[in-house]
């Protein structure tokens, strides 16, 4: 396991869950007259109460278009929306703030480099990487740029246990290799691949790295310079922060050497009718107006995250994973996929002769929310020979009741279906 993204050792400070749990309004409201129960955090996490008013108050009394403008709220407004971007590369230890670009998500920041570092360097023969384990949004992204530079896709295949297959993957870099796509944790299974040798492994055979981060930043601290990858991306929603904004960071000499991937207002420095010149980095990447009361909340999500520890959240979610697995192994019929001990916050499952949909269906009714289907990871459900899983994700905010309320409505979904 990556010492950028090792498992958080014991915390000393009492994690008190219960106060946690009052900052998010949310969690005090009914679903099908239960309360609710939701695990279903790897697919957007729930936000606090100082993340839904840092952008109301945006709204209310702070917002105006960012940058270029002379008059005071402008002036508020950039100065907010930037103090984000310095947020950012602290949260993360990026070297310099501008190495930080602003996007609309994680799956916007791979097609960034997807667009412009990939489509403007790489050329017909050249080989990108990408594992089983990957999200949709760090694979399609390679295969419409492949497409377009006559580059070729090769898998890296997973093992039975969910791991990202190391022999199979030394095998497989070469000269031709020019990027690795690998998740810091998949969304899937929880997996955590070991960075730690897949990054200097690619750069060893002259390859760029492109990890996504998005579940990783959520449970344990990441250091984009002790990782050593070339890009990284996240998304603001999986964080506790608002939909619609995410980032990527990158190394300042690829992103100086990339050219624009969108046009507009804010990422030139004059425009003639027949010619522009652009800004440097990061600005460069960030054309037309961005979601500034979004990225000016996403500062919050992230203070209210480092103000807990991510070394205690990190172990009230392992507490949580792991009682969780416990009550699984223990009924009758269940499969968990993804067995790798090298995982955290996410449990991926199936209850012998009842469709995960079904599952999914009956448990609702019981107040608790949990994701089924293929998760947007379809190579893995393709690995394991099935159309789908039920997914149960863990936030800072659920409790060891809740995993209970989650065995108990799967005790009643295969009574009923017995």
């Amino acid at each position: 396991m990556s010492a950028a993204l090792a498992q958080a050792p014991a915390s000393n400070t009492p994690f008190d869950v219960e106060r946690v749990r009052a900052d998010f309004p949310i969690l005090s409201r009914e679903v099908h007259g239960r309360p609710l129960v939701y695990l279903d955090s790897a697919a957007s996490a729930q936000k606090p109460r100082q993340v839904i008013e840092a952008e109301s108050r945006v709204y209310e009394t702070e917002y105006a278009n960012v940058h270029r403008g002379v008059h005071y709220l402008s002036q508020v407004a950039t100065e907010k929306f930037e103090a984000t971007r310095t947020r950012i590369a602290s949260f993360i230890n990026a070297p310099d703030e501008n190495e930080v670009v602003f996007t609309r998500g994680a799956s916007e920041a791979i097609n960034l480099v997807a667009a412009s570092y990939a489509g403007h360097f790489f050329k017909e023969g050249d080989e990108i990487l990408i594992s089983q384990l990957e999200h949709h949004s760090n694979i399609v992204p390679w295969q419409l740029a492949a497409q377009r530079c006559g580059a070729v896709i090769r898998a890296i295949p997973i093992c039975q246990d969910g791991q990202i297959d190391m022999a199979a993957y030394a095998d497989l870099l070469g000269p031709k290799t020019k990027l690795v796509a690998i998740t810091a944790q998949s969304n899937a299974l929880g997996i955590i691949p070991p960075l730690e040798r897949i990054i200097p492994m690619a750069h060893d055979a002259g390859a760029k790295v492109m990890v996504d981060g998005c579940q990783a930043i959520t449970h344990r601290a990441v250091d984009v310079q002790a990782m050593g990858c070339d890009f990284f991306a996240f998304s603001g929603h999986k964080i506790y922060g608002p939909t619609g904004v995410g980032a990527l960071w990158g190394r300042a000499e690829l992103l100086e050497a990339m050219p624009p991937w969108q046009g507009g207002g804010e990422m030139i420095a004059r425009v003639g009718i027949e010619k522009s010149t652009y800004k440097g980095i990061p600005h460069r990447f960030e054309a037309g107006t961005p979601a500034i009361a979004q990225v000016i909340a996403l500062k919050d999500a992230l203070d209210y995250v480092d103000d807990l520890g991510l070394d205690a959240i990190a172990e009230h979610e392992t507490m949580l994973l792991d009682h969780a697995v416990r009550r699984l192994s223990d009924m009758d019929g269940v499969t968990i996929i993804g067995t790798s001990p090298a995982k955290a916050s996410i449990v991926s499952f199936l209850l012998d002769g009842i469709h995960p949909h079904d599952i999914g269906t009956i448990v609702d009714r019981e107040g608790v929310a949990v994701r089924v289907g293929h998760h947007c990871a379809q190579p893995v459900m393709d690995h394991y020979d099935i159309a789908a899983t039920v997914r149960a994700s863990f936030g800072l905010y659920n409790t060891l009741a809740e995993v209970d309320a989650l065995i108990a409505s799967l005790e009643k979904t295969r009574e009923i279906f017995a």
